[in-house]
C-alpha cells in the first residue's frame, strides 16, 4: 500500500471514530422518521380550562356554564373556534422525530422559559403541559417539549399559529350573530331617512315594491356574521356624528364614521363594548333603499 494512500486510510478512520464519538454524546440523540407518538395525551371533551403564557401575556380560558370565556387579562367571550382548534391541535401533536435531550439546547429551539407554555386542565385540575417552541426550517414542523422532561421534539405542523396569540385575537369577534332564517325585518335610519326591509310572502320588500333578491341574499349573509375588526376597550370621549342606525331582531348598530380614517366606531345596543370595523366591511350592512331595490330599467 503505497504511503499517500495508508496515510488517507488512517485519516478517515479517525474522523469516523470522532463522529461516533459525538453521536454518543449523552443529551443529543437525531432520529429520523414518524415516531407514530403523540407529545401529550388527554381527553379533549373533559378540558375546561386552559393556560397560556407567552413572552409578552398571560391568557386563561375557561369553559363556564358551556360556554367557552376569556378570563384573564379581561372578561369577554371566546372566539369557541380559536379554543377548539387549541384543544384539538394540542391532543394531536404527532412526534416526527427527537432533537434532543440535552438542557442546554432548549433555548435553541424556544422550548425553554421563552417559549410558549401550555397547560391543559381538567375539571379545573392541571392534566398536562407543553412547551410551543419555534418552526423548522422547513416550516412543515415545530420544535414542542412537554413540561417535565427534558426532550425535545419535532411535531407535525406550524403550532405558533394556533397557540401564540395577543388577548385578543383569542375574543370573539361577533358583533352580531343570527341565523339569516330567523331575520325577518331590517330597519334603516340615515339622520331623517328611515325605511325598512321586511320578508313578506317569502319575498323581500321596501314597503310596496320588491327588493332584489339576490341582493338581499347577500346583504343578509352579511349582517348575520358581522365581525370587528379590532376591540376599542376605552370609552369613545368623542364620537362623530351619527352615520346611520341599522336595527334587527330587536338589536340596534350604531355606525359613526371616522373621517380621518377608513373605518367606523361600531356600538349595539346589547352591551357598551366599543368596536372598530373597516369601511369595506360596514358598507355590507350600510344599505341605502336604492342599493336593495332592482336597478331602474
Amino acid at each position: 500500500m503505497k504511503r499517500s494512500t495508508l496515510i488517507l486510510v488512517v485519516i478517515l478512520a479517525v474522523l469516523a471514530a470522532a463522529a461516533f464519538l459525538v453521536m454518543q454524546q449523552p443529551g443529543e440523540i437525531s432520529t429520523t422518521g414518524r415516531t407514530g407518538g403523540m407529545l401529550v395525551y388527554y381527553d379533549s371533551m373533559a378540558v375546561d380550562k386552559l393556560e397560556i403564557i407567552t413572552s409578552s401575556s398571560t391568557v386563561t380560558l375557561e369553559k363556564q356554564a358551556g360556554t367557552w370565556m376569556l378570563a384573564a387579562p379581561l372578561r369577554y367571550k371566546a372566539d369557541v373556534s380559536a379554543v377548539t382548534a387549541a384543544v384539538g391541535q394540542g391532543r394531536r401533536m404527532e412526534l416526527t422525530s427527537l432533537v434532543s435531550t440535552n438542557p442546554e439546547k432548549q433555548k435553541l429551539f424556544l422550548v425553554d422559559s421563552t417559549g410558549t407554555l401550555v397547560k391543559v386542565f381538567e375539571k379545573g385540575v392541571e392534566r398536562t403541559a407543553f412547551r410551543v417552541g419555534k418552526p423548522s426550517s422547513s416550516f412543515t414542523e415545530t420544535y414542542v417539549r412537554r413540561e417535565g422532561t427534558n426532550e425535545v421534539h419535532l411535531a407535525d405542523g406550524i403550532l405558533t399559529s394556533t397557540f401564540v396569540r395577543q388577548p385578543n385575537d383569542w375574543r370573539d369577534k361577533a358583533i352580531f350573530a343570527l341565523d339569516e332564517g330567523q331575520i325577518t325585518s331590517v330597519k334603516f335610519q340615515y339622520g331623517d331617512t328611515t325605511f325598512t326591509l321586511a320578508l313578506a310572502d317569502s319575498l323581500w320588500r321596501i314597503g310596496a315594491d320588491s327588493a332584489a333578491q339576490p341582493t338581499v341574499k347577500s346583504f343578509l349573509t352579511s349582517l348575520s356574521r358581522f365581525q370587528t375588526d379590532e376591540f376599542i376597550d376605552s370609552t369613545v370621549s368623542t364620537l362623530p356624528k351619527l352615520t346611520a342606525l341599522v336595527e334587527v331582531g330587536g338589536t340596534q348598530f350604531r355606525f359613526y364614521w371616522n373621517k380621518e380614517g377608513t373605518w367606523y366606531y361600531v356600538q349595539t345596543s346589547q352591551s357598551s363594548q366599543w368596536f372598530k370595523v373597516q369601511s369595506w366591511k360596514a358598507g355590507q350592512i350600510l344599505k341605502r333603499k336604492k342599493d336593495l331595490l332592482p336597478p331602474a330599467a
